[in-house]
């Protein structure tokens, strides 16, 4: 991890929160958020770390899942069943081989991970994307917001509700419905969602599966047997509204 840090400052600077036990790799970590204009507090244990990100709520959350006290994936599970905790943006850092803890924290709501070893330049970059995807505003007027049966989403608010409850959905949870209520009865594969929703032109395809799954489980009356977001096998996913439905806006 020697490489140099982007040096250009982000137009809106971030309160960032790293956990990561490993001294080295949280200082390594640290420098390059600060070099690229962020404000980075940190923690070396799980304990530590969540009281922080409670008493004073980051933008977003650099977490890595191997901690003592707490691991990283009990603080995702904590800070997600909380209504200040539900929308904060995660990054993860997981080892090269730990594929079944990765799925697990995008299955509790992480926005996007690294693996170590990592590229502290990568980690920057992808922490800047979540961080713009968190804070974007739509360029154009929004004509409203989006009704599909029991379910009303506000993208201009970035809130979401089913049946007069809150949805409590994380940045990416939020992106894909959106996007889904704008295109109803067509089928995108797990590749054009990737880049159509996030932007991301690489990464894990899995990543897709787990925030569909997510999804159902927050709108679906039975997610075992969707209705909504159904699986078109061998080519991906479509959103199916109510019957008595109109096609939403393209």
């Amino acid at each position: 991890m020697n490489e140099s840090p982007a040096s250009a400052a982000p137009p809106d600077p971030a309160r960032i929160l790293v956990i990561d036990d490993d001294l080295t790799v949280g200082e390594v970590v640290a420098g390059y958020l600060t070099r690229a204009g962020h404000r980075v507090d940190r923690a070396c244990d799980g304990h530590q770390g969540l009281d922080l990100a409670r008493s004073h709520r980051p933008d977003l959350l650099v977490l890595d899942l191997m901690l003592p006290g707490i691991d990283g994936l009990e603080i995702l599970r904590r800070l997600r069943a909380t209504e200040n905790g539900a929308d904060l943006p995660v990054v993860m850092l997981t080892a090269k081989g730990d594929e079944a803890d990765r799925i697990l924290g995008l299955e509790l709501g992480a926005d996007d991970y690294v693996t170590k070893p990592f590229s502290p330049r990568e980690l920057v970059l992808r922490v800047q994307s979540v961080l713009r995807r968190s804070r974007a505003v739509p360029t154009a007027p929004s004509p409203g917001p989006l009704v599909s049966g029991d379910i009303t989403l506000d993208p201009q608010a970035r809130r979401a509700h089913r049946e007069g409850g809150e949805l409590l959905l994380t940045l990416r949870e939020f992106d894909l419905l959106a996007f889904l209520l704008r295109h109803p009865r067509t089928v995108f594969s797990r590749q054009e969602l990737m880049q159509r929703v996030w932007g991301w032109d690489f990464g894990d395809l899995s990543t897709v599966t787990v925030h569909v799954r997510r999804l159902r489980e927050k709108i679906e009356d039975d997610p075992a047997a969707p209705t909504l977001i159904t699986t078109v096998w061998g080519v991906g996913y479509r959103y199916d509204p109510t019957t008595n439905e109109k096609d939403g806006p393209a």
